[in-house]
């Protein structure tokens, strides 16, 4: 049983994608869509430095575009898809919810009202790790924090204000470590709120198909048999935490043997390692990982 995963905002770094250009018709296919949206995710994800690619209206077309186009490469036949945040927008195209074309540019939609609103107020993320999850949501709830990204295997990753996050880390929960994200804003809390309706406009021009293998949504891990039901989680869930415990919990029901997180692979193989035991994980981060990744397809 395999799962074909995408990681979401915060995964890139720079020149990830440097090695993959040189696969025949990956930069054909990384310039059409650039063309599309009107970015040039060539340069970005090969020359643009860390800063640059840290912009959320960057980011968030970069990540998509990077594993649709190393999910064609791959050409596997996943039984369950999924994405983390962002990294949905991946899978709905790999699921068949929307062409690859139609998540692009819903995405750049997406990243432009994200950034928008992450500049309203001064807000950021930190990754909260080990602690009792009881004790450490409670200390979130306390300094006035979302739980924007509960990730599973002990990781949870709070979004607020920044003076909120600098109360949080002078009265950090009790035996957990706090490592502060590098991302433009809060996302998945309430400050994201006003992404929603940009994203919404931009999603009712578009007519989605229902998903042609299992699709798992990061509201509370369900798998969505609906398109348009999809769509519309995918719109709300700018303001609202991913689950993407729940996620791996519905992996593990199903019966998941397999999974393959695309490019740039690493951090949700790393959660499927502590929290999914026995699941053979292969993250592609190099063109080199993809011996590895078809020799668990057989």
């Amino acid at each position: 049983m395999l799962v074909l995963v995408a990681p979401g905002q915060g995964a890139q770094t720079p020149g990830f994608l440097t090695p993959w250009l040189e696969i025949p018709g990956l930069a054909d296919r990384l310039s059409a869509w650039s063309d599309l949206i009107g970015l040039d995710l060539i340069s970005y994800g090969t020359t643009a430095d860390a800063d640059e690619i840290r912009d959320t209206a960057v980011a968030q077309p970069l990540l998509v575009a990077a594993g649709l186009a190393v999910a064609e490469v791959l050409g596997a036949s996943p039984d369950i898809v999924a994405g983390h945040s962002v990294g949905e927008l991946t899978a709905a195209a790999l699921a068949g919810v929307l062409t690859p074309e139609q998540s692009l540019t819903l995405v750049r939609e997406r990243g432009l009202a994200m950034a928008e609103a992450a500049a309203v107020t001064e807000t950021g993320m930190i990754v909260v790790l080990g602690g009792e999850e009881e004790d450490v949501l409670a200390s979130i709830d306390k300094h006035g924090l979302t739980p924007a990204n509960v990730n599973g295997a002990g990781q949870i990753v709070a979004g607020g204000t920044l003076a909120q996050i600098e109360e949080f880390k002078a009265d950090p929960p009790a035996r957990a470590r706090l490592i502060a994200l590098s991302v433009a804003g809060a996302f998945h809390t309430e400050h994201m709120a006003p992404a929603v309706g940009r994203l919404r406009t931009a999603a009712a021009a578009v007519t989605p198909n229902d998903p042609a293998v299992t699709l798992l949504s990061n509201a509370d891990g369900a798998a969505v048999a609906s398109g348009a039901e999809f769509v519309e989680r995918l719109v709300n869930q700018i303001a609202n935490p991913v689950r993407w415990n729940a996620c791996m919990a519905t992996m593990a029901d199903l019966g998941v043997t397999t999974m393959i997180e695309l490019t740039p692979g690493g951090t949700l193989t790393g959660l499927a390692k502590r929290a999914l035991r026995g699941v053979k994980t292969v993250p592609l981060k190099t063109p080199d990982d993809l011996d590895a990744a078809r020799e668990a397809l057989k």
